[in-house]
């Protein structure tokens, strides 16, 4: 352990699913009324639905949409074309239903949570909007070390009670989504030392940088790696993280550690879900990933985690977008699950 670490914080208990079960739910898929295999991946999401949910059947009805939004000191080095005002006012347009999430939100049925975790700016009191924030945005991690320890586990702990809250008042679903402008660089450096993963192979354009802003961007990024050498999952957060990337990391150790799936987004919320695995190993088992983003850095990330995504759209927006647009995917597959007849009913003429 660093000498930057807090032995203070301990991740939940989180148990791994069974293996020892996964053949007998196999077979209840592939005994279905349909070729077996013929759904293919569905049929892959279905038995991981299986065994989180275990011994109970899985459900997915009731979705929810965690939005954590949390500004970046990083963006003083020019990380980003956009300023950091660009997070409050997305945050106010969540809030407004307007936002490319709350459309695909409502298309889908799908609930949505605006949670305040770290924006730099007080925001008016909304009945829409959690206010879980731990500071006003990160200081700027070319310089200092974004957070302390003990923010970064608030961070944490914040973002797991609101996951477990969600699941206690009923989401079957966990979906995650962020807001925060500079954040794909400090994802950047996160995944850098987790994954782990050369710098300039984890830097992407982010919301939109032409070569002169992504010199800058690399620059900053990379002063801020030279200024420290953790490695250890808390220490690499308190040094190079974001508040919502804490928040989100905080909310899959919750998910998981009540047994429901947490479908993970794209490059920002994978850097969120890498973290929460290095911390606590059993909660990959958890995760759904949605979709391949077009962000470089993306599939660092995927590989680091064995993970293989539902879609491939060329997403690159976050806010959950890519989440929300695989929630149907999961509800259908834990429909087959539960819904479909066997096989042998059919034929035996039982339906």
């Amino acid at each position: 352990m660093s000498a930057h670490s807090q032995p203070s914080w301990q991740p939940p208990a989180i148990a791994p699913v069974d293996p020892q079960i996964a053949a007998g739910i196999r077979a209840v898929i592939d005994g279905k009324a349909k070729p077996p295999g013929s759904l293919g991946r569905i049929e892959d999401l279905a038995l991981q639905l299986g065994m989180i949910r275990h011994p109970g059947e899985p459900r997915g009805d009731n979705a929810v949409l965690l939005v954590f939004a949390g500004d970046h000191g990083l963006v003083a080095e020019g990380v980003s074309q956009y300023p950091s005002a660009v997070t409050v006012a997305m945050v106010m347009t969540y809030l407004a239903d307007r936002a490319t999430a709350n459309a695909f939100a409502t298309a889908n049925n799908i609930d949505v949570r605006v949670i305040d975790i770290g924006v730099a700016a007080e925001l008016p009191v909304h009945p829409k909007l959690i206010d879980a924030k731990v500071r006003m945005g990160t200081a700027n991690a070319a310089r200092e070390p974004a957070m302390t320890p003990e923010q970064a586990a608030d961070a944490l702990s914040r973002g797991y009670r609101i996951a477990v809250g969600e699941i206690k008042a009923g989401a079957d679903i966990i979906a995650l989504g962020e807001m925060g402008i500079g954040n794909t660089a400090s994802s950047a450096l996160v995944v850098h030392r987790l994954a782990p993963a050369p710098l300039d192979d984890c830097i992407g354009i982010g919301a939109g940088q032409d070569d002169a802003g992504m010199a800058r961007k690399r620059a900053a990024i990379t002063k801020a790696a030279t200024r420290s050498d953790a490695t250890a999952p808390l220490d690499v957060l308190a040094e190079f993280g974001g508040l919502e990337i804490a928040g989100m990391a905080g909310a899959i150790l919750g998910a998981a550690s009540q047994r429901r799936p947490v479908i993970i987004d794209g490059f920002i919320s994978s850097a969120a879900a890498l973290l929460a695995v290095r911390l606590c190993p059993a909660a990959c088992d958890y995760c759904v990933f949605a979709h391949r983003s077009a962000e470089r850095g993306h599939d660092i990330v995927l590989d680091a985690l064995d993970a293989k995504p539902l879609l491939d759209l060329g997403l690159r927006l976050g806010e959950g977008t890519g989440a929300l647009l695989a929630v149907p995917l999961v509800r259908a597959a834990a429909r087959m699950l539960t819904d479909v007849a066997s096989l042998d009913d059919v034929l035996a003429g039982k339906i």
